[in-house]
């Protein structure tokens, strides 16, 4: 009797933190017609664009831009975004996305980003090399899109340059 309850309440403890598992999803529309969009975190590649990215558990400091082959692993010398997408465990502290052209990254070609599954409609994009919707300093950290909603996804795209 004592195990078989055991066992109930070990897989009731499953199934319960199984259904509240953190995911999330980055999916890529790429507008330009070449290119590759690139999802980095850390030394790794997440992601190259063929079909959505799928990740259990938060996504921390994660970089994305379109490689047009002019671009370094970083993103250096191109229009980059910065994610950390996490169920937000207390006030304020879930996820956060940014467009950054702080040197040495800089305008290469129209990107933004959306978030969907929660705070939809909330994001920003940046079309030419004077967006306000991007980080240029360091210190504009108004620029940084907050959402505090679980299991947040969020979409990325680039587009050609249609500043002149």
């Amino acid at each position: 009797m004592f195990s078989s309850s055991l066992s109930l309440f070990a897989t009731i403890g499953i199934l319960i933190a199984s259904a509240h598992a953190e995911t999330h999803t980055v999916v890529f529309d790429n507008r330009c017609g070449f290119g590759t969009p690139t999802l980095i975190q850390g030394p790794r590649v997440l992601g190259t664009g063929n079909g959505p990215f799928h990740i259990n558990g938060p996504l921390t400091g994660a970089i994305a831009y379109l490689q047009t082959g002019k671009c370094g692993f970083n993103g250096e010398g191109c229009t980059l975004v910065e994610t950390t997408l996490k169920n937000p465990t207390c006030p304020g502290c879930g996820s956060s996305t940014d467009i950054s052209l702080i040197p040495p990254h800089s305008f290469s070609v129209t990107s933004g980003f959306g978030y969907f599954n929660g705070c939809d409609k909330a994001g920003a994009d940046c079309t030419n090399a004077n967006c306000p919707t991007a980080f240029h300093k360091p210190s504009d950290t108004f620029v940084q899109i907050p959402c505090q909603a679980d299991n947040l996804s969020f979409s990325l795209f680039s587009d050609l340059d249609r500043s002149g």
